[in-house]
């Protein structure tokens, strides 16, 4: 194998955008499926309904009591025989389940933060329940979950690796096999790494962005 030269890594280096793309895509349609699950999943924890509350706390604490793989490896080979799932639906729908789990509970957190008496002022103008939570709670609440929200986004990301284990070509399976024909696994799994940070740092870059633009128009909004 030699001594680790890492001048290679420029001659490599773009030969990963088509993994990256790949790491991108299932980290994007993974939390896409997570935020709209997760927000089911926390109106149903807080409902008064209590079959609609304990079925959302068992989702929760079975996807957070166990690995990502596992899950991940269960969807896999455990429902083909219930439905015919590629490796790349599988990957998806996994990262999907398990963010949702956790997007869940930061709606939950954001939802209960909102002052209670904007929905008793809502009640008062004769708003309904459902009125109340669409157009009252649940904007605030977005605009406080979108910290933590980016922080899940970031943690996907880096959980997407494990699609490799299915046999998803993203950046780490690309990396390890690019890494054993060329024998420069470390150079490669630094390739990877080096994208993992660029991508890290948009996504990061983004949300602060955008948390400061919900900022400044909620102080524009209290001016006027």
């Amino acid at each position: 194998m030699g001594v680790w030269d890492f001048t290679v890594i420029p001659q490599y280096f773009l030969s990963f955008l088509n993994a990256a793309k790949m790491t991108v895509c299932i980290t994007v349609m993974g939390i896409g499926i997570g935020i709209i699950l997760g927000l089911i999943l926390a109106l149903m924890r807080i409902s008064k309904y209590k079959a609609l509350s304990i079925s959302a706390r068992v989702y929760i604490w079975i996807i957070r009591g166990t690995p990502l793989l596992l899950q991940l490896l269960m969807i896999y080979f455990g429902l083909v025989n219930l439905i015919r799932l590629g490796n790349f639906s599988s990957a998806f729908l996994a990262l999907g389940f398990h963010n949702g789990a956790y997007i869940a509970e930061i709606f939950r957190g954001a939802i209960q933060g909102v002052d209670r008496g904007q929905k008793e002022a809502g009640l008062s103008l004769g708003m309904t329940d459902g009125k109340v939570m669409r157009r009252i709670i649940l904007p605030q609440a977005l605009k406080r979950a979108i910290p933590p929200l980016s922080n899940q986004l970031i943690i996907a990301l880096k959980d997407s690796s494990l699609a490799s284990a299915v046999a998803i070509p993203e950046l780490l399976l690309y990396a390890r096999q690019l890494g054993s024909s060329n024998y420069r696994l470390m150079e490669m799994l630094s390739i990877a790494a080096i994208y993992y940070l660029l991508l890290t740092s948009i996504l990061t870059l983004i949300a602060n962005l955008l948390e400061k633009r919900l900022n400044v128009s909620d102080y524009k909004g209290s001016e006027g």
